[in-house]
């Protein structure tokens, strides 16, 4: 192989030091003809260019002739033959880091050095030839590992992937079979999307199983929400069509004057409106308004005439006051349960007579007389049970016991059974504290 570039044609002289001096040949004026820019291999080393530019690199078999140089001095091809070397060893040195850097490329990479290693034998350079090939016939060598290496490592990476998008699969099933939380669920889904489009590296048949799976959980979800949404409808529907019902009859009772009466029938609809479910928002918004409205009429003009109606009533409930100041503590202190009976009785004639009174007085007063009903209630009852005949034979039957026993003790001890009449005795006594019990029981009553 050559490597011939046409000779540059010199400058104008220039002036040569020496009166009478000859002047230069060619060869003179090309080694002149530039600066050298020396190459980083040292290609003095491992070749040389003979002054008729015939170029050599040396190898393990000898000298080689490589090409010529016709562009300048000797020196000049060397470092230019040298500096094409070192484009080699750049080259190499890519090939080196592309298989550490990217070794899933290890076969296109040792495609590359093997064509570089095959062109050594007839490269035109001058540097450490040898030194190449040992470099390229490792790199040949160490892409077998490397791919090998690679392959595992997309198996890895594979199964990895396939294990992420099945987690995400098996939650998108679970939440296409029952989620109801259906906002946050949908959100889900769109997160598990977007993560699933970040996954690579899986074959096109599992990837195509696992999408079909993850499809079929999300139309799955779909269908749920919008059976779902249709039914909240149609129950949101039946609820307004109730609702509306209700104002009617709310609006229709509001300038009622039977206050009990249309009271009790307010609080019902109330009750029939809690029972009838929620509307669409902005209706049942708008139906509560109607129906609070007309409720609000009517309790504020029922409140206007009870107000009116307790101003008048407002002396009733003191002299009903005055009444309980003055009969409680006679009442409380008659001497049997007849007196007391007979100052209730008159209590409560004179009560009547007074009449209504406020609304606030109301659960006061009917406490205060009730209280006064229970204590003479009370008072007959425990004089009924003073007086039970029953009761009273009942205490005397106990102290007809304690006769009994104190008599089989006498007996016994005629007799000299002692351990029978202390037995007796105890006996005796017991029957004793019973009688006794039921006497106080009496005495209280």
């Amino acid at each position: 192989m050559s490597d011939t570039t046409p000779s540059p044609t010199p400058s104008s002289s220039h002036p040569i030091p020496g009166a009478g001096a000859a002047a230069p040949n060619p060869a003179q004026l090309r080694r002149r003809s530039s600066v050298v820019i020396p190459p980083r291999s040292q290609p003095e080393k491992w070749g040389h260019v003979d002054d008729d530019g015939s170029a050599w690199v040396k190898t393990a078999d000898g000298e080689r002739l490589i090409g010529t140089w016709q562009a300048g001095a000797p020196e000049e091809g060397l470092a230019h033959f040298g500096r094409r070397y070192d484009d080699l060893v750049t080259e190499v040195a890519l090939l080196e880091r592309r298989l550490d850097s990217h070794p899933a490329e290890a076969a296109t990479t040792r495609k590359h050095a093997e064509d570089l290693k095959a062109s050594l034998s007839t490269a035109a350079v001058i540097g450490d030839i040898a030194a190449l090939d040992k470099r390229l016939q490792d790199i040949i060598a160490h892409s077998f590992t490397a791919e090998e290496k690679a392959k595992e490592q997309r198996q890895q990476k594979r199964e990895a992937a396939v294990l992420r998008k099945t987690k995400l699969v098996e939650e998108a099933e679970a939440i296409g079979e029952s989620a109801t939380t259906w906002k946050q669920s949908g959100d889900r889904l769109r997160e598990i999307l977007e993560e699933w489009k970040t996954i690579h590296g899986i074959d096109r048949k599992t990837d195509d199983a696992l999408w079909k799976r993850f499809s079929r959980a999300r139309e799955s979800f779909n269908r749920r929400r919008g059976s779902h949404f249709a039914e909240l409808d149609r129950v949101r529907a039946t609820a307004a069509r109730q609702k509306e019902e209700l104002v009617s009859q709310a609006e229709s009772l509001q300038d009622s004057e039977e206050w009990s009466d249309t009271a009790s029938e307010y609080r019902r609809l109330m009750q029939e409106w809690k029972k009838a479910g929620r509307a669409q928002k902005d209706v049942d918004d708008s139906l509560w308004a109607r129906f609070k409205k007309a409720q609000d009429h009517f309790f504020d003009r029922r409140k206007a005439v009870l107000d009116e109606r307790d101003s008048e009533f407002a002396a009733n409930g003191a002299a009903k006051t005055e009444l309980l100041n003055t009969y409680s503590p006679r009442i409380k202190n008659a001497s049997d349960c007849e007196e007391a009976r007979t100052l209730l009785n008159e209590l409560e004639g004179k009560w009547e007579e007074i009449g209504r009174v406020p609304r606030a007085d109301m659960r006061p007063l009917d406490d205060a007389i009730r209280s006064l009903e229970r204590h003479v209630t009370d008072l007959e009852k425990a004089e009924w049970q003073r007086t039970d005949p029953e009761v009273q034979a009942r205490a005397q039957q106990f102290w007809n016991r304690v006769k009994d026993f104190e008599a089989q003790a006498e007996k016994a001890d005629k007799a000299g059974r002692t351990k029978d009449a202390e037995k007796a005795r105890a006996q005796a006594a017991q029957w004793t504290e019973w009688a006794k019990a039921a006497e106080n029981s009496l005495n209280e009553l």
